[in-house]
């Protein structure tokens, strides 16, 4: 792994975690199928719900393309609920309170708010092609325009 963390063309680590929907999603549930994770720092906050709306409003097109598109943070199964219900989500969102996904994946790291350090979750997004492998990575991303890209990465496919 690089010292960035993960990248194009590296595999995908696996993964199993526990979604607001009460299923349980893991690497080995989606084989053979390509999927989006994206990490996002936490439930109903001005970008993270921006950014969970996107990917909601273009869950359709993603469907259509057979990709599967899963959030995740360590907040609770009960924050998502929440989240979900309040600006009527439909992505999966996973939760990941230990941050072993996270740590495992590389977006788990020192941030910096007005100068005070603090650990946190990266806002970053994979796409994992149908290998498992991943195809595209986004590091320390901004939210306007990141789901079309996404979506047109994912298209490429």
């Amino acid at each position: 792994m690089s010292a960035g963390g993960l990248s194009a063309g590296d595999r995908a680590p696996s993964f199993k975690i526990a979604s607001d929907g009460g299923e349980t999603l893991s690497s080995s549930g989606l084989k053979g199928a390509p999927y989006v994770i994206y990490f996002y720092p936490k439930d109903d906050t001005s970008g993270c719900t921006k950014q969970a709306i996107g990917f909601s409003e273009s869950l359709k097109k993603f469907e259509k393309l057979g990709v599967t598109v899963i959030g995740i943070s360590k907040d609770s199964l009960e924050s998502h609920a929440k989240f979900r219900k309040k600006h009527k989500l439909k992505i999966a969102l996973g939760s990941d309170p230990e941050t072993k996904m996270a740590k495992d994946w590389g977006v788990w790291g020192e941030k910096s708010l007005y100068g005070r350090k603090y650990m946190g979750m990266e806002r970053a997004t994979f796409l994992v092609n149908a290998k498992g492998l991943i195809e595209q990575a986004w590091r320390k991303v901004k939210v306007p325009g990141h789901v079309e890209t996404v979506l047109a990465a994912a298209a490429s496919l």
